[in-house]
């Protein structure tokens, strides 16, 4: 197991909260109210992508200006009542809160819009918890990748990565660690989409929050 590291940035959506209820009936809503059927299921599996980018793989259209009527649809259901349904995974609190007891600096880097991810992080009462909170579209233009996003997080914040990890639930989290040098946990406790054999050997699995070095 890995040393316990001074800096750990989470991921969101399925590392430290189960959103799944609220964005998939935010989906259906849009969809719906646009009387267009979705391609794939409204699963979990759905949920971590950007949210246009999930919205055309949804529907199967690339015009933007149909997506942007379907996104702004999800989020005026999403931002108004949609978010008060998350919830943080068993255990996550208790995590977070004894890393932080103990000098742990926290940051989040996610692909959810900024708006509800600080009203999220407010419900949940963790607003103290995290030293920033860090979203694609947290500047204009909004950063091309969450990649780029950690990079301008640890330039920022001038964090060593050799003193930092990152945790997050999809392989595209652990390709964006591994572009930033940080060394990567794969969250394997809510809807993770990792095989279940073959990460890279430089990724560590945890099957729950209570797994990762330096929580006790």
């Amino acid at each position: 197991m890995k040393p316990a590291s001074q800096c750990i940035i989470f991921d969101l959506d399925g590392t430290l909260i189960d959103s799944s209820a609220s964005i998939l009936k935010g989906f259906a809503n849009a969809l719906e109210s646009h009387e267009i059927a979705p391609k794939l299921p409204l699963t979990a599996a759905l949920i971590g992508p950007p949210l246009r980018q999930t919205l055309s793989t949804l529907t199967g259209i690339s015009e933007p200006s149909v997506i942007d009527s379907l996104a702004s649809a999800f989020m005026t259901y999403y931002d108004s009542e949609g978010y008060k349904a998350t919830e943080a995974f068993t255990g996550v609190d208790e995590m977070l809160r004894s890393l932080v007891h103990q000098g742990r600096m926290l940051h989040i880097a996610t692909n959810k819009r900024q708006y509800p991810t600080l009203r999220i992080v407010e419900h949940l009462g963790w607003s103290e918890l995290f030293a920033s909170v860090w979203a694609l579209d947290c500047r204009r233009p909004p950063y091309p990748s969450k990649a780029a996003m950690i990079a301008s997080l640890l330039a920022m914040h001038e964090i060593d990565p050799a003193s930092a990890a990152y945790v997050g639930d999809r392989p595209e989290d652990g390709e964006a660690a591994d572009a930033n040098a940080l060394p990567f946990f794969a969250a394997d406790w809510g809807y993770s989409s990792f095989p279940d054999e073959g990460l890279p050997t430089a990724w560590v699995r945890l099957t729950a929050p209570g797994e990762l070095p330096g929580y006790r």
